[in-house]
This record gives C-alpha cells, sequence and structure tokens, in this order.
C-alpha cells in the first residue's frame, strides 16, 4: 500500500532531498554560463531524440566509448555493476541478465520476459515472449551504452520492467576513412592457457559525403579456470566469442539518410561456469556446453518532414541455443550410464515501429508519437538421453507395462518437452511536453499495448524410471493476451545548464505465459499459465555542476511497488522443474548516488553508490518450499538485491610527460544477499579491484597493462541451487587475471 512505513520513509527522504537540492540554484547561479570544458558532453536517445544527457529528466547513465576503452571493458560484467542502480545475474553467455533497481525474483534467468529491455541502434535484441538468446554485444567500435533505470514502458514496451540497455554501435561514416585494431594477451590464475582477443574496425566512404560502409569483426577468447574432476579435464569453461557487424548509411539529401545495419554474434562455451564452492572445481560425469547464435538485420529511414522528423525503423532476427546439461546421477533407467539433457531452441523475430517527432523551435509544445509491431516464433525441445534405454526396457518388460521401447524412448531419449510458441505486440505510443516557464516543464505520455501468445507443450510418452511409464504423453496449452495503457508524468525544473530537479511516475509491463512444466507435475501444484505482472515507479532526482563543473553529481531517490510480480521457482532436486507463480507483490525503495570529480588537469574521481531495500510486501506461494510454510512471508529480501552497493575509479592523467600515462585504480562492493527465496547460501559480500596503466606509444597506438581481480578475491556471483547439495553450486568471480593490450587507430 502506498501509505506503507517504506512509503512514508521514501516521501520522508524525497523532501530532504527536494529541501537540499532547493538551495543549490543560488550556489550555482554565480557559475552559470561558463563554458564546460572539464568533461565531455554525452548526447544520448533516451526519449527517441538526441539530448544532452544532463538534461534528460530520468534516471539514465552513459558509458562512453572511449570510457569503455579506457576502463578495458569487453563484455557487460566488466562494466554494467559500476553503474547506480544495478545488478548483474552473471550465469554464463546467452542466460545472463542486468538487473536495475532489484526488479527480479531470480538469480537465475527469468522463464518468461526479461525485467529490462536491451536494446542496439533502437533495435530490440530480446523478441517478443521469452528470449532464446541475450546477446552480450563486445563494446568495441560501440559509441556508447546507455542505461535508463526506472519502468520504461511507454516509449519501449513491454520487457522493460526495471529499465533498459541501450547500445549505440557507430554508424558507417561518408566523411573519411577510419580504422582501428585491438589486441590483447592475457593469464588467469589457474587456467592453462592464454586469454586473447583480436578485433578490427574499417571505414570508407564510396561516395563522399553521401555513402559508407563500415565493418567490424572480433573474436574473444576467455580461458577456463575451472576444474572439472568427473570429466577428467583441467580449464573446462573455455569461452570464445565471435561477432561480425557491418553498418551501411546513404544520405541522398540533407533531408534524409538510410542505415543498415547487420550483426552476427556466436558464443561458445566449452563446459559451464557453475562449479562447487568454495572450490575451482566441478563434477559432471560429462561436459556441458552452451553454444549460442543471433543474426540481425535492421533498416532505418529518418526523413525531415519540415514540421517533424520522421523515423521508420524495422528488423528481422534469427537465434539459436544449445545447451547441455548432465543428469548421470539422477537415478535415471541404467545404472551406470552417462546421462545428460539436450537443450536446443530457436526463434525468429519481426519489429516494426514508425514515428513522428517535433522540431525544436520556440514553441512551448513538443511532442513525439509512434506506433511499434513485434512478432516472433519460437521452438524448444528439451529431451534427456541415455545410452541404451530403448534395449534395456524392452529386455525387462516387466518393469515397464510391456511398452515398447521404441514408444517411450526413441533413439534412446527418455523424457522430452517441446515447446511451440507465437508471439505478437502491438502498441500505440507518445508524449507531449509543455514548457509551462523557461524553467518548468511537463512531460506526460504513455504507451497502449495489446500483447498475445499462442503456445503449445507437447510431452510425448516416456520412461525416464523404472515403474514410472507414460505410454500416452500429453499436450497442453493455449493463448494468452493482455492490453491496457502505460503512463509516465515527468515535472522537471531546470534554471539553468547547471541544475536540474525532477520528478517522475511511469509503470511498466509484462505479458504472461505458459508453464512448460505444469504437466509434469502433480495435479493442483502448478497453475498450468501465469499472468501479466505490472510495476509503478515514484521517484525525484536531481543533477547539479558545481566548482566550475568540476563536480557533478546525480542523485535519486525512488519507490518501487511491483504487482503480481512473476516469480521463477523449482521443484527440489535432483529435477529442478522450473514454473512461475503469480505473487501478491514486493516494495522496493532505494537511493542513487552518482558523482564525478576532476580535481586537477592530473586527478579526477568517479564514484556510483546504491542503497536497496527490496522486500516481499506479499505472501509468495511456493508448494515446495522447504521451510514448512508453503512460500516465503513479507518482509523477505528478493533474490539477489543486495542493499549497498559501490563502485570506485580513481584516475591519473599525466599527459605532459613522456609517453603520457594514465593509471586507473577501480573498486566494487557488493553486499550480501540471498540467491533466492528461501536460500541460506548468499552472494556478494566483496570487494574487487582492478588496476590499469596505459601508455601513448604514438598519436595513434597505445598499449596498457592492466590486472583485474588484484587481490583474488573468491565472491559468489549466483548459486540459485546452492541449498540442495553438500556444497553450494554457483559462479563465481574471475581469479585474478593480467595481461597486456595493443590498440591502433587511423
Amino acid at each position: 500500500m502506498l501509505c506503507s512505513t517504506n512509503w512514508k520513509k521514501f516521501l520522508m527522504t524525497g523532501g530532504a532531498l527536494l529541501g537540499y537540492a532547493a538551495t543549490i540554484p543560488a550556489t550555482i547561479a554565480a557559475e552559470a554560463g561558463k563554458e564546460d570544458t572539464v568533461f565531455e558532453e554525452i548526447i544520448v536517445t533516451a526519449n527517441k531524440r538526441s539530448e544532452s544527457l544532463r538534461s534528460v529528466a530520468g534516471a539514465i547513465s552513459a558509458v562512453t566509448g572511449s570510457q569503455l576503452s579506457d576502463m578495458g571493458a569487453e563484455s557487460l560484467s566488466d562494466y554494467i555493476t559500476t553503474l547506480p542502480g544495478v545488478h548483474f545475474n552473471d550465469y554464463q553467455p546467452g542466460v545472463s541478465e542486468v538487473i536495475i533497481r532489484g526488479v527480479s525474483a531470480s538469480t537465475y534467468h527469468e522463464q518468461g520476459q526479461t525485467t529490462v529491455g536491451y536494446y542496439i541502434n533502437e533495435i530490440p535484441l530480446n523478441e517478443a515472449g521469452w528470449p532464446i538468446v541475450i546477446p552480450d554485444v563486445d563494446t568495441f567500435d560501440l559509441e556508447r551504452v546507455e542505461v535508463l533505470r526506472g519502468p520504461q514502458g511507454s516509449l519501449y514496451g513491454a520487457a522493460a520492467l526495471g529499465g533498459l540497455v541501450n547500445y549505440i554501435a557507430k554508424e558507417a561514416d561518408p566523411s573519411e576513412f577510419d580504422a582501428a585494431f585491438e589486441a590483447s594477451i592475457g593469464s588467469t590464475r589457474n587456467a592453462g592457457e592464454p586469454n586473447y582477443t583480436a578485433k578490427g574496425m574499417f571505414n570508407a566512404p564510396i561516395i563522399e559525403d553521401k555513402l559508407a560502409v563500415r565493418v567490424v569483426a572480433l573474436e574473444r577468447f576467455d580461458a577456463g579456470f575451472i576444474d572439472n574432476i568427473g570429466t577428467g579435464q583441467d580449464g573446462v569453461n573455455d569461452l570464445s566469442v565471435r561477432g561480425l557487424r557491418g553498418s551501411v548509411v546513404f544520405t541522398p539529401s540533407d533531408k534524409t539518410k538510410i542505415s543498415w545495419m547487420t550483426m552476427y554474434q556466436e558464443t561458445n562455451l566449452d563446459d559451464a561456469t557453475y562449479l562447487t564452492v568454495p572450490t575451482l572445481t566441478r563434477n559432471t560425469v560429462v561436459a556441458e556446453p552452451h553454444e549460442t547464435e543471433m543474426l540481425l538485420h535492421s533498416l532505418k529511414i529518418e526523413q525531415d518532414l519540415g514540421f517533424a522528423d520522421l523515423t521508420v525503423l524495422g528488423a528481422l532476427a534469427s537465434k539459436e541455443s544449445y545447451i547441455v546439461f548432465d543428469y548421470s546421477t539422477s537415478g535415471y533407467l541404467v545404472a551406470g550410464e552417462p546421462t545428460w539433457s539436450d537443450g536446443f531452441a530457436e526463434s525468429d523475430s519481426k519489429h516494426f515501429e514508425a514515428r513522428l517527432a517535433s522540431k525544436e523551435n520556440d514553441s512551448r509544445f513538443s511532442w513525439l508519437v509512434g506506433v511499434s509491431y513485434a512478432e516472433s516464433t519460437k521452438d524448444s525441445n528439451d529431451a534427456v538421453y541415455q545410452a541404451g534405454a530403448a534395449d534395456y526396457i524392452d529386455a525387462n518388460p516387466d518393469l515397464f507395462g510391456g511398452v515398447s521401447g521404441s514408444l517411450v524412448a526413441p533413439n534412446d531419449y527418455i523424457s522430452q518437452y517441446v515447446v511451440d510458441q507465437e508471439n505478437e505486440d502491438f502498441g500505440i505510443f507518445g508524449e507531449v511536453t509543455f514548457d509551462v516557464t523557461d524553467a518548468i516543464s511537463i512531460t506526460a505520455g504513455g504507451r497502449y499495448f495489446d500483447a498475445s501468445s499462442e503456445t503449445q507443450v507437447i510431452i510425448p510418452p516416456s520412461a525416464a524410471f523404472i515403474g514410472s511409464v507414460d505410454a500416452v504423453g500429453t499436450q497442453f496449452g493455449g493463448p494468452e493476451s493482455a492490453d491496457g495503457f502505460t503512463p509516465k508524468v515527468t515535472v522537471k525544473y531546470q534554471p539553468n545548464d547547471d541544475f536540474m530537479i525532477f520528478a517522475r511516475y511511469s509503470e511498466g509491463f509484462r505479458i504472461g505465459g505458459v508453464n512448460p512444466n505444469a504437466g509434469r507435475l502433480p495435479a493442483g501444484t502448478v497453475d498450468a499459465a501465469y499472468a501479466p505482472d505490472n510495476l509503478e515507479n515514484y521517484e525525484i532526482g536531481t543533477r547539479f555542476d558545481l566548482m566550475e563543473n568540476r563536480l557533478k553529481i546525480d542523485l535519486t531517490a525512488f519507490h518501487l511497488k511491483w504487482s503480481d510480480m512473476q516469480v521463477r521457482l523449482f521443484t527440489p532436486a535432483p529435477f529442478f522443474y522450473s514454473y512461475v507463480v503469480n505473487a501478491g507483490g514486493s516494495e522496493i525503495n532505494g537511493l542513487e548516488l552518482s558523482a564525478m570529480f576532476r580535481a586537477n588537469e592530473v586527478v579526477d574521481f568517479s564514484t556510483n553508490i546504491t542503497y536497496l531495500d527490496a522486500e516481499v510486501s506479499e505472501f509468495v506461494p511456493d508448494t515446495f518450499a522447504a521451510n514448512g510454510l508453503g512460500g516465503y512471508p513479507e518482509g523477505t529480501t528478493l533474490p539477489g538485491a543486495s542493499k549497498w552497493s559501490i563502485a570506485n575509479t580513481l584516475n591519473f592523467n599525466f599527459a605532459d610527460v613522456a609517453l603520457a600515462p594514465r593509471v586507473s585504480i577501480s573498486h566494487t562492493y557488493l553486499s550480501s544477499a540471498p540467491v533466492a527465496f528461501g536460500s541460506v547460501t548468499q552472494r556478494g559480500g566483496y570487494h574487487l579491484v582492478d588496476a590499469r596503466a596505459t601508455l601513448q606509444v604514438q598519436e595513434n597506438v597505445e598499449v596498457a597493462f592492466y590486472v583485474e581481480n588484484l587481490f583474488d578475491k573468491y565472491g559468489i556471483l549466483n548459486a540459485p541451487f546452492g541449498d540442495f547439495y553438500p556444497q553450494p553450486l554457483g559462479s563465481i568471480t574471475r581469479p585474478r587475471s593480467i595481461g597486456f593490450k595493443f590498440s591502433w587507430h587511423m
């Protein structure tokens, strides 16, 4: 309820923030009008139009391509948790998920739609419905990465319940030739071979100032540091990432721009990343590889119509995933025979959007209106394989009711379930801004959405266990749909370029879906389908610049009310059948602080601090809860919702010294949090320190030396099934890694 104690605390905090912020304009007034030469201005497209980051009335962070390069970041895990309000469920490639403001009920991955949306150059990377693969876009040749905190349903639709990650890849530039190359080599403790990267970019004008192409190619190899006792292999979790990206830009006139982008990325993980805590070993009879693949094509047309700017974009994408889970110790049919699950999944999706945005002029009104449509088809097949199973069934007819092995174990697959799904998502969105005065503006808007899905789950005849025979199989599913309106209202006060305060109300939503495992569980324990959920966001924030723009501060307080939240749960070991229930809800309160300080030309410091209080506000039912309560009571902390997360960076830039050395020391801290509902296993509770030194060998050549996880801290990233075993199974921070990087640009 909005009158709860937590809500009152939030109002008090927001009031204090307003009171403090109100004293700032007088301090800044004397400095207003001074040119900002200390920090570069960052232009973002968070509201589907270009504007300065410091003028956006909302909680947003942006990391530029040069900043990503300076910190040596390559994947999400290298930089995303350095931003305020952001956690990362770092499981393994393709299923790791960004979590914003604690909006998650699992440290695993969501069974339905993600709580955070992922985009590249305005094209969604997570298809309608549940995603087959969540691409982790390499940072090479990115313009920037924007992270929007709080629900983004009004402009971006479903699956942006907690926020949004927006990759901006550089496009082809028809004005000049350009090229870049970088390579690195390094070593990780307990890894038997080196890590390496090789990445290149080439940009070529075809018709000067009219037509150009840009091509990016990359390969990254992260050597495995986990030893698998069961398979007898060391360094088993080798990961290779390969990618290609092409861009074509054609500007036939100064009023028309046509952009094409194609992106391909694949990941190959030789064995799973989870291990036996607190060791560097895992123990499976067979390896558990995971392979993902994505191909994306997109076309964007931008047209100046005089009275407004028209943007039309469309995209086609296909994804594939293959993953193996070892079930050899789970007591299946033939004793001693290796047993594993093959999981195949693929999807094809389409996305279309068209919008009009008013021109910047002297009018007090500005507006944006658009329409979007997305559809996807996807199917998955998870099948448990055990060599010799069909022959064993035929040789022991009394144990299996006389059924044929070819019926219940075709090709030795003793258990299968197949899911086919089609999704559609239609939306009409828009917003209008009215400048009440030169300093005060009000923005109101929203999205009407109409989403639907059709799901069919097929569980063929099976005989996974002796005495447990299903000679008929089952099939269930059907249509699910949801429609409604998602609003957003923002009030902004910005008397000058150095101070701004805002208040916002916004909502986010996810559609419901079918529980694929419902047909495998006892009748009445799990509903066949789960309903949509909704999140309401109340936030108040300020941005201000002090000390001749050498100090920049962002401060935001927020209260979230998550209703009918979709909670992914699991049956007990050894099967861990997953399903989703709709819990009553939760409330999340928090504060986000981001500050940058340039002491002088040599020293600068930045910090991002988040305080988060994320708790269940109504009982979460769980038929299989081990606590004997049938679920989890009010006050239970949401999985992975650490109360404190801190990221600090100290930079030294000696531009006037030979080789212009730069030295960077970064520190992150994540406080402890439960890995799952009802779990005693915790993640977090660790500090990580990285160090990096860069030398400018020539004007266009740099070399860098780095140490990641300097003190070799062993930290648990997640362990959602940790309590089911004598020792927790989980993913951990990468051990100490050292390396060298070479960079060249034209």
